[in-house]
């Protein structure tokens, strides 16, 4: 990745950070409406386990098509 590149995508980092924010309280909501008795702690730590495990699978997925 060129300089250019990491600076024209490094403009963007807040508005990442914000959609992965937005993401996260959409599947809190969920789990809120489903689950009377939510912990929120506990739903919160498992949907950012999820993220990760699946922002894992994306970049070995672009990877491998390299």
């Amino acid at each position: 990745m060129t300089d250019v590149q990491k600076m024209e995508i490094g403009r963007y980092r807040e508005e990442i950070e914000e959609d992965v924010r937005k993401l996260v309280d959409k599947y809190l909501s969920i789990a809120d409406w489903d689950i009377p008795e939510n912990d929120e702690k506990r739903s919160i730590d498992y949907i950012l386990y999820t993220i990760r495990e699946n922002l894992e699978k994306i970049e070995n997925e672009w990877r491998n098509k390299s």
